[in-house]
């Protein structure tokens, strides 16, 4: 079984919850953890595509709204490319392709924040794939900017990861 696990990530909490959901998944069979910047464009031989960025402003990222990121961080940023851009480019996609998806994001009421993983689900079902657990967010601390996660959220992300490998097992 081929595990794929793209992430999407400025200052290295979306990073920290995709290692975290590999983590989890390998329990099942050996997880792929790869950066937005070097994911194959061809899903083909993949069996299970797990997905996630960082809310920008209710939704995935766009070049603007990553700009603003690294201009409020003084260390690197961990992608160069956004989620949206990965999946406009997809050349192919086997149907009914088994995916999840996840976020970033402040720990507010989703009304108020968004959730780039809707906007993730939403354009892999467009593309024929088969979402098999609904979006899941894990929460990043406020202040600073590049705080990281909040307490506990790479260990529910790694629980996540596992019971995922489960369902699809």
């Amino acid at each position: 079984m081929r595990i794929l696990v793209v992430f999407e990530s400025m200052l290295g909490a979306t990073e920290e919850v995709a290692e975290a959901v590999g983590k989890g998944l390998a329990v099942s069979a050996p997880a792929e953890v790869v950066n937005v910047d070097k994911a194959p464009r061809d899903l083909t031989g993949v069996d299970l595509l797990v997905i996630g960025g960082p809310t920008h402003v209710h939704g995935m990222s766009r070049a603007a709204t990553r700009k603003s990121a690294a201009d409020q961080t003084s260390g690197p940023v961990r992608s160069r490319t956004g989620m949206r851009e990965w999946l406009d480019s997809l050349e192919s996609a086997p149907g009914g392709l088994p995916v999840a998806t996840f976020d970033t994001r402040v720990e507010k009421a989703r009304v108020l924040t968004g959730a780039a993983s809707l906007g993730e689900a939403k354009r892999l079902r467009r593309l024929g794939c088969r979402l098999v657990v609904p979006a899941e967010s894990f929460f990043v601390e406020t202040s600073p900017a590049d705080a990281g996660l909040k307490s506990g959220e790479a260990e529910r992300a790694e629980a996540w990861g596992a019971a995922l490998g489960r369902i699809v097992a």
